[in-house]
Parts: structure tokens; C-alpha cells; sequence
């Protein structure tokens, strides 16, 4: 057993000082122990892991950690006698902690397991969402009386959590369940690595998503767009918006598309890339209109394609699908409260960049594409996320129940003007 000190620079009190905490490592695993014990980053010696001689309570403090090292050293010598094998949640039990060393609240591990997403190779993205959640779970606990630790946070204080995010914050269904999507893996997090007793099981905390209606272009929808008249700024990110309809592309893969990712492929080209979001690889042909889109700016930046931050663009293409003539009323549901309110708005109001990969997801099942082959081309690692868009596709089914019952073909006359332009995909990726 290695047993070492270490302050906690992250989390100082108001005067600047900051709690000192065990570090055991033992048998490939790590137990941490907050002790009574603060200081300044001026009196602690990061090197040796000990007070400096500057601190006015050094002999005592110094004391008292050597003692609580030693019980740590004598707990862990009595299990591995007694068991062999020791774990972290056994050795914590074991030990009689300092009176008085406050047990880590729920806000503060929440803050540490957040702290250690980075490093365990979570995107920016990511952990901003995290944040969010922290600082909801936060302004609850400020409400209670007594705050909150993780062994205290039961059902009926997930119960509890839930009713606030709803009827005092007046979050929607799928924001509380993206909440609970966070809290937990933090649980199991707080539970498998700072030994907490977890007072519910967090693979049953389950709150169902919300289907929300996607916003996507038809075929003529999306003709007008790629034809319509307009001013060079706007025209730039039309063809960035078209081209993501004809590839599936997410913008965070279309804004960091270089020439490495193009490849040749029988006589054409195919673009391989890494996708941002997922880190899975696909590969997707390109076809020739796209691959004209894709020509008009050879040479031209270093990126393959036109792009503005992603909010520019996107306030950018509501002008620009309104030029386009995109006036069809819509359904627009909105949570206010926790209440549902529904009202029509022209579809123009609806179109972002992400509009581009729902039109191309739909467009290509309308052309017959398996929903298998979709799969891959958009990078989908589980297959009932593909399927959200077969659910949504009304001419998809109903062309499809024709085929099979009346025994007609599934073309679309709104399909031909742009059957060639998208949904060719490469059978495999090398």
C-alpha cells in the first residue's frame, strides 16, 4: 500500500484555504479521505505532500495525519489478513474516520466526477451537459433544509428532484430525461470509485424520452433551396446546407472537413471521416451534384466546404429557406412550466443546419435505402436510433403498405428531380 497527501486546490473555503486528503493505492485501486485538515497553496509542499514549516499548526496537523495514516496502514494490514483480497468499500468501512470530517456532499462529488470527464476522454459538448445537470441538481439542493449527500439521495429524493425540474423550473420531458441520462453514470461513478452506499439502483432510474417531431425538406422542398436566387453571403451557406442533405452529414463533422477525408472510389470519390459526436468511422460516396458542391470551393480554404459558426448559419438558413418559399404551416410544441403549448409557424422558422441530416435520413428511406445501409452511413451504433425516421416518414409507410398489399412500386413523383442526387452510398468502407 502506497499512502500519500494531497490538497484539493479545486474547492477552497472563502479565505482561500483548501481541505488535505488521503490518497491510498492499493492492489490497482485508489481510496481518497478528506480530512479536517486546510491550508493555503503558500503552506503546503506539493512535492514532499506534507505542511510548510510556514503553517502555525504544524506539529499537531502534522500529527494527526500521520495517525490517521497509520490507522489506514493497521485497517488495511487486519482485511488483507482476514480476506485476501481488499477492496476500497471494505477498507472505508473499516476505518473509524475523524470526528468531525464532513461526509462529501452530492454537489461536491458531482463537481469531482465532472472535474474527471476530460481526462476519461469526454467531448466539450459533453461536459457542458454535465454542467447543466450539476447546476440544476445544485439550485434543488440549495432548497432543502439539510442538503443532500449521495447515500441520502433515495427514490423518493429522485421523486423529489424530478417534480422540482418540473413544476418549479418548467423543463420539458426530454430535458429532465437528458438530467437523469447524467445522473446515472455518476451514481455508479460515486458507488464503484469513492465507495458510496447508493440508496437506489441507477440502472433503474428511468425517465422516457419524448418523441419530438423532426424538421425536415421534402423533395421539392429541398429543390427550392438548391435553386433559389440569392445573395453570395447566403448562397455560401446554402451550399454547405444542401451538400450536408446530400451527404448526412452533422455540421461539427462538415466544419472540420479537410482534404484528408476524401478518397477515391471506383472512378468517383468517397469521403471518409471520423464523426465528432459518436467517434465512429463512416464513409459516404459522393455524388455528382454533391461532388460539384464540393468543386466549387477546390482550392479555395482549407476546409472542404463554407462554415460559419453553427448559430450564424442557422439564422442564415431561416432567410434563406423563406426566399426559398418555405411558408407550409407546421406544428411547433413548446413546454412552458411543464405545460404543453402548440401553435403553427411557417416551416421556414424550423430550419437549421441539422434539418440537412434529417432530410437526408428521410429522403434516402423514401428511395428505398435499408434502414441497415442508412445506419451505417450516418453512424448510428444502434440501430433503433435509425428506426426514429422510418417512424416518421408517413410517404415511407404508406408507399410501402401499397407496394406490398397492391403490389405498386414505391417511386414518388417528388422524388425524381432529386433521385440521383442523393442517397448513393459506398457498399463498404476499407
Amino acid at each position: 500500500m502506497n499512502i500519500c497527501f494531497e490538497r484539493r486546490a479545486e474547492r477552497p473555503d472563502s479565505a482561500g484555504r483548501c481541505v488535505i486528503r488521503l490518497v491510498a493505492t492499493f492492489e490497482n485501486q485508489r481510496l481518497r479521505l478528506a480530512t479536517k485538515e486546510k491550508c493555503l497553496a503558500s503552506e503546503w509542499n506539493e512535492r514532499t505532500g506534507w505542511f510548510r514549516k510556514s503553517f502555525t499548526d504544524i506539529d499537531n496537523a502534522t500529527t494527526r495525519l500521520k495517525d490517521l495514516r497509520d490507522r489506514v496502514e493497521t485497517a488495511y494490514s487486519d482485511l488483507r489478513t482476514k480476506h485476501g483480497a481488499v477492496t476500497v468499500a471494505q477498507l472505508k468501512a473499516a476505518l473509524s474516520v475523524e470526528a468531525g470530517a464532513p461526509a462529501p456532499g452530492l454537489v461536491e462529488l458531482l463537481d469531482e466526477h465532472r472535474a474527471g470527464l476530460p481526462g476519461r476522454g469526454f467531448r466539450a459538448n459533453t461536459v457542458k451537459g454535465y454542467k447543466t445537470t450539476r447546476n440544476a441538481v445544485a439550485e434543488w439542493v440549495a432548497t432543502l433544509p439539510s442538503g443532500m449527500t449521495v447515500p441520502e439521495y433515495n427514490a423518493a429524493a429522485h421523486d423529489a428532484l424530478i417534480g422540482w425540474l418540473r413544476e418549479e423550473k418548467g423543463h420539458g420531458q426530454n430535458t429532465i430525461a437528458g438530467m437523469v441520462k447524467h445522473l446515472k453514470p455518476f451514481l455508479t461513478w460515486a458507488r464503484e470509485t469513492r465507495a458510496q452506499e447508493l440508496a437506489v439502483d441507477p440502472s433503474k432510474l428511468v425517465v422516457e424520452w419524448e418523441d419530438v417531431e423532426k424538421c425536415w425538406l421534402t423533395a421539392d422542398e429541398l429543390a427550392a433551396v438548391a435553386k433559389a436566387m440569392l445573395p453570395s453571403n447566403l448562397a455560401l451557406v446554402r451550399d454547405a446546407f444542401v451538400f450536408c442533405c446530400y451527404t448526412g452529414l452533422r455540421y461539427s463533422d462538415l466544419s472540420d472537413l479537410h482534404p484528408g477525408n476524401l478518397a477515391d472510389w471506383k472512378g468517383g470519390k468517397v469521403l471518409r471521416l471520423t464523426q465528432t459526436k459518436t467517434r465512429t468511422g463512416v464513409s459516404i460516396y459522393l455524388t455528382k451534384p454533391a461532388l460539384a458542391l464540393l468543386n466549387n470551393y477546390d482550392g479555395t480554404r482549407a476546409r472542404l466546404m463554407p462554415v460559419m459558426a453553427n448559430a450564424v448559419m442557422n439564422r442564415y438558413l431561416k432567410r434563406i429557406a423563406r426566399l426559398a418559399g418555405l411558408e407550409q404551416p407546421v406544428e411547433l410544441v413548446e413546454i412552458v412550466d411543464g405545460r404543453v403549448f402548440k401553435r403553427a409557424v411557417p416551416k421556414w422558422e424550423l430550419v437549421t443546419m441539422h434539418t440537412a441530416r434529417h432530410t437526408f435520413a428521410t429522403q434516402s428511406l423514401m428511395r428505398g435505402m435499408p434502414v441497415e445501409v442508412l445506419q451505417k452511413v450516418l453512424g448510428h451504433a444502434n440501430i433503433k436510433t435509425t428506426l426514429i425516421y422510418a417512424k416518421i416518414v408517413e410517404d415511407f409507410q404508406h408507399f410501402t403498405m401499397q407496394r406490398i398489399w397492391e403490389g405498386q412500386g414505391a417511386t414518388m413523383e417528388s422524388a425524381g428531380a432529386l433521385e440521383s442526387q442523393i442517397c448513393a452510398v459506398e457498399p463498404s468502407a476499407a
